[in-house]
């Protein structure tokens, strides 16, 4: 989000009647008109801010989002006024501010906790760097990066997913009123603005190469895992999540469509949006953590505004005879131009394209595996228990409402079969420690359950000595864990009490030791390579539990 102003026309003019009086000096104040296509932006955005807050959980605070802001009024008006002695209505500036804290998030934020001052320095750092960029990398007097884009990228990669991260993909069940009206809000808006900035071409061949782009990565086995999703995101699913993802639409919208740093022909604007299309697509194929592909997204248009003055060349000039996608196809088909050097740049685009496509195939295709992250489930693995395990048995059940909007199969029933997961992975670890088989250990835990049940092993290995657990559980209450600051992925936590026996044995295994204690303690769990629900960790119990 940066600059809107119609194509070709200037910024405000300072004249305009207002003026404010400071002392024994005066000095022209200019306000932004309602039809400043900033002013509908800047609805925009406050508008999903709102219902980010009220509706859709956004893990944001109202002081974060106004230091980014507030932060970028306060810079722009200095620097305006140290240049035209004017008090400049920082509209520009001030969406640049409202786009880093719409998409900016800091991990360790208090989850619900609306009034936070938690790392505002941090919003106000990265919009303060985001907007300076609009003074120091200039070309032919303009900006040549949009401001929250580049702060963006470059605060993601320098910080690491531990300290910030992206605006998720998904935001919320379509049955959510207030995801429908995001929806809306995104789309009509967004339509409205670009269409009367004449930008609206620039959408549509960046939406439809990036869909025919994902389709290929899908196709091809890509998958990633967000915090969002009990297991990695591959397929179908992957597909529909990018391309119908909110924050794509408002990359798509309000990020790539900025006039400063678009080429100003129709030609230009149509090949503009279809390459940095191309370029996300290419990025974004490797990626397998949802942090990376949204890294990736932002990335592309990153590299293709810095590319743009060679695009220029290549493309006709804006009003042109040869302004049109027509007569361009035509040129670069046949490779000629009435320009020579322009034809060479052209064949030469026509090469790199190519090879684009190749590397985009090639990353598909063989970079990965056809499975991507999903690892299948061991057939006889439910057969190497020694002792099945009988549902009747089963404990009483308990469901946080949280866990069953989030998915609605996972309801008091549907839990039931998570929970002979959890009986018969617990059983299993059993055995693959007295059988000393790792293998097992990898089927049934991931994460930090195996790393502990795997240092358990290596432990009986050395000394000879084993240590198994046994549980009889009376109460399972399943939650819902939502990651920040980590890709791994959405979890259970199964918070559970009952007896728990822990014995110890020799080599022989004769029983050398045991103990027999109540037990209180939360098992995370989590699809984490799509087959089974894994054990990934035991946990202490919350206080709020």
């Amino acid at each position: 989000m940066g600059e809107l102003f119609a194509p070709g026309a200037p910024a405000p003019a300072l004249a305009g009647g207002r003026s404010i009086r400071i002392g024994a000096n005066t000095y022209p104040l200019v306000l932004p008109r309602l039809r400043d296509s900033r002013l509908h932006v800047a609805g925009v955005v406050i508008t999903l801010h709102t219902l980010g807050q009220v509706g859709l959980g956004f893990h944001v605070s109202v002081p974060q989002i106004l230091a980014a802001i507030l932060t970028c009024f306060v810079l722009q008006v200095i620097i305006t006024f140290r240049e035209k002695r004017a008090f400049v209505w920082p509209a520009s500036a001030m969406l640049t501010g409202s786009g880093i804290a719409l998409i900016l998030r800091v991990p360790s934020t208090p989850v619900g906790d609306h009034w936070s001052f938690h790392h505002w320095w941090m919003f106000s750092g990265i919009a303060a760097f985001s907007l300076l960029t609009k003074f120091i990398v200039r070309r032919e007097g303009s900006h040549v990066f949009n401001p929250s884009n580049v702060g963006l990228v470059i605060a993601f990669i320098v910080l690491g997913s531990t300290r910030v991260e992206p605006l998720d993909f998904w935001w919320a069940p379509i049955t959510n009123p207030a995801m429908v009206l995001a929806y809306a809000v995104i789309l009509i808006g967004g339509s409205l603005v670009t269409r009367r900035l004449g930008l609206m071409v620039t959408v549509l061949s960046f939406w439809t190469v990036l869909t025919l782009g994902t389709a290929v990565n899908a196709a091809s086995g890509q998958c990633f895992t967000a915090r969002w999703a009990f297991a990695p995101v591959c397929g179908t699913d992957l597909w529909m999540t990018i391309v119908t993802s909110p924050e794509i639409l408002i990359f798509t919208y309000f990020m790539i469509t900025d006039p400063r740093t678009v080429p100003l022909g129709r030609v230009g604007r149509i090949t503009f949006g279809a390459l940095v299309g191309v370029v996300c697509v290419m990025l974004m194929a490797p990626q397998e953590t949802e942090f990376g592909a949204k890294v990736a997204l932002l990335a592309g248009l990153t590299i293709m505004t810095a590319l743009r003055p060679l695009l220029e060349r290549v493309v006709p000039a804006p009003g042109s005879p040869g302004d049109n996608m027509r007569d361009f196809a035509r040129s670069v088909v046949s490779g000629g131009s009435a320009n020579p050097s322009i034809a060479s740049i052209t064949k030469r685009g026509g090469g790199v394209a190519l090879a684009a496509v190749l590397v985009v195939g090639g990353l598909a295709f063989g970079g990965r595996s056809a499975q991507g992250l999903l690892a299948s489930e061991p057939e006889n693995l439910i057969g190497r228990l020694a002792t099945r395990i009988d549902p009747a048995t089963f404990p009483s059940i308990r469901v946080d409402d949280a866990v069953i909007n989030w998915n609605h199969e996972i309801d008091v029933e549907g839990a039931r079969a998570i929970v002979l997961t959890l009986a018969e992975n617990l059983a299993l670890e059993t055995q693959a420690v007295v059988e000393q088989d790792a293998a097992l250990l990898e089927a049934i835990n991931h994460g930090d359950r195996l790393e502990a049940m795997q240092a358990r092993l290596a432990d009986a290995q050395r000394t000879g000595q084993t240590v198994i657990d046994s549980y009889d559980i009376d109460d399972v209450h399943v939650t819902l864990l939502v990651p920040f600051g980590r890709q791994d992925g959405l979890s259970l936590g199964m918070i559970a009490t009952g007896i728990r026996t822990t014995e110890v044995r020799d080599s022989s295994g004769t029983v050398i030791s045991s103990n027999t204690a109540p037990f209180e303690t939360m098992w995370a769990m989590r699809r984490a390579t799509g087959a089974r629900w894994l054990t990934i960790a035991e946990l202490p119990v919350p206080d709020n539990a």
